[in-house]
């Protein structure tokens, strides 16, 4: 807040009337070295950067500060005051970057993230890996749920960061594709579909009773979409390994992700049976509060995911 002169006119800012650290810090290495150049050369700069510096804070402060001669640089009686007062201001600003250090400590000491089940099963595990040893003193919390349950968490502030499967993402979130996926129809290999000659048509997977995620979750989204309406549920449930489970059981056809099925299939626990006319591919993302990128192990995660 600035205040004016009593007068009718603002008093300029603070910002434009004292010198900027950097002048500060180069003026109290002037005088404890008694060398402009050396004082130069300890900060990282050119002497006639220095030089010009301390020309310009003098203008700034409407004062002589240093006396230069070929013997060295000598404060004024006005230069040394202002030394007194820049070391003050050094501490003080020392002891603000070491209290933001803290809290940046604080803050990166801990990363919640949330994530459909897919994802949180599948994925996550290599990427938590990689991030620990990336980051072994940041604690992780993993809330697994659907996609829905993920939003729900980021709005609410209870999840730094998400990964969801459905078609869309709620309104503020903000979002990145960080793999692409496809959902396929399975079934156990006694099952009548197994041993289909021709794909079946989608008219045939909307109206056949399937083992299906529960509504909400990003695999429902998308098979719904894909067939137009609702997918007709012979079971639902809310995990994606019970879904598997019950396939390979041979309680009914499921439409899983090609991430989770991999090993079923090579074992001929379970048969991939072909749909023509269905798009089941989708994208998976991260998803953050819109306005609040992820910064810290966050960034380093979401950065792990594109690896």
């Amino acid at each position: 807040m600035s205040y004016g002169d009593g007068k009718g006119f603002p008093a300029v800012g603070l910002a434009h009337r004292v010198p900027d650290l950097g002048a500060l810090e180069l003026l109290l290495a002037v005088a404890r070295l008694g060398s402009l150049g050396r004082a130069a050369r300890e900060l990282g700069i050119t002497q006639p950067a220095a030089s010009s510096r301390i020309r310009s804070m003098e203008r700034q402060l409407g004062m002589a500060l240093v006396d230069r001669s070929p013997r060295g640089s000598r404060l004024t009686a006005a230069g040394a005051l202002v030394t007194d007062w820049a070391r003050r201001i050094m501490e003080a600003a020392e002891a603000f970057d070491a209290g933001a250090q803290a809290l940046r400590g604080r803050r990166d000491s801990r990363l919640r993230v949330a994530a459909s089940m897919t994802i949180a099963e599948y994925l996550l595990p290599g990427w938590l890996i990689a991030l620990r040893a990336r980051r072994p003193d940041t604690a992780v919390t993993l809330l697994a749920g659907n996609s829905a349950a993920v939003a729900e968490r980021l709005l609410t502030d209870e999840a730094d960061l998400g990964f969801v499967e459905g078609l869309t993402v709620p309104t503020g979130l903000d979002t990145a594709v960080v793999a692409r996926d496809r959902l396929i129809v399975v079934t156990a290999p006694g099952h009548p579909w197994a041993r289909r000659r021709t794909p079946l048509s989608a008219g045939e997977l909307a109206s056949a009773p399937l083992i299906l995620r529960e509504e909400g979750s990003g695999t429902r989204q998308v098979l719904d979409a894909a067939l137009g309406g609702l997918a007709r549920p012979l079971l639902e449930l809310s995990s994606t390994t019970a879904v598997k489970a019950s396939a390979v059981s041979g309680a009914g056809p499921a439409v899983l992700s090609e991430l989770v099925v991999g090993e079923e299939l090579a074992a001929r626990r379970l048969v991939s049976v072909p749909v023509e006319d269905v798009r089941l591919d989708r994208s998976l993302r991260a998803v953050w509060r819109t306005g609040h990128r992820p910064t810290g192990p966050g960034r380093d995660l979401l950065g792990l995911t594109r690896g």
